[in-house]
């Protein structure tokens, strides 16, 4: 794909081809190091928004989901980063809308790789407004992971994202305190992350 003439910073053309070798080679280490550079920035721009951990937790996974099975539709006109920030900010105040969190402000503004300030669209303009989609994108993505962690995580892995368990139920179904539940499921995806940037060493 060629690009056009804007110039792009080395980092977002050391994007473009982790995207080519992602989606023309299906190199599933490209879809790690892509995730690797941005789910910290992702996290953090999330966190701000819904003002929650666990669900900025949540919240960046399904982000992901979402952008790596729409990465075939990338077109190389802005950065990467752009676009992902664009993805996990309407996935995001979609959740705000959904939930009806009150939040200071929907500042999502930012510097992309080339220093420019970009601020988000918060009209309602999902990529992909279906929610099974979502789901299952977000599922998928665990999927391929949670067979690797150690059995007390998949349980719980299993039941917050396959069926579905708020924390309160998922600390009944196990008898288990409230507080041990939220810090082991933070463990759990800080493993899932860890699989995914090739540290199944660390396990």
């Amino acid at each position: 794909m060629e690009l056009n003439n804007k110039q792009f910073s080395k980092k977002a053309l050391e994007d473009f081809h982790l995207i080519d070798e992602a989606t023309v080679k299906n190199d599933e280490s490209a879809y790690a190091e892509l995730m690797k550079r941005y789910r910290k920035p992702v996290y953090h721009m999330i966190l701000k928004m819904v003002r929650n951990v666990d669900d900025a937790e949540d919240l960046t996974i399904e982000a992901f989901a979402k952008a790596f099975k729409n990465l075939h539709k990338f077109k190389k006109d802005y950065t990467f980063s752009t676009w992902l920030f664009r993805i996990a900010t309407n996935n995001s105040i979609d959740f705000i809308r959904k939930k009806k969190l009150e939040t200071l402000s929907l500042d999502t503004s930012f510097k992309d790789d080339n220093g420019d300030s970009v601020t988000i669209d918060v009209k309602d303009s999902n990529l992909d407004p279906q929610e099974e989609a979502i789901k299952s994108q977000k599922i998928a993505l665990i999927r391929m992971f949670v067979t690797k962690l150690p059995p007390k995580y998949q349980k719980l892995v299993r039941l917050r994202y396959f069926q579905e368990y708020s924390y309160d139920e998922i600390a009944k179904e196990l008898d288990a305190p409230l507080g041990t539940v939220k810090a082991q499921l933070h463990r759990a995806r800080e493993l899932m992350y860890d699989l995914v940037k090739g540290k199944e060493q660390h396990i």
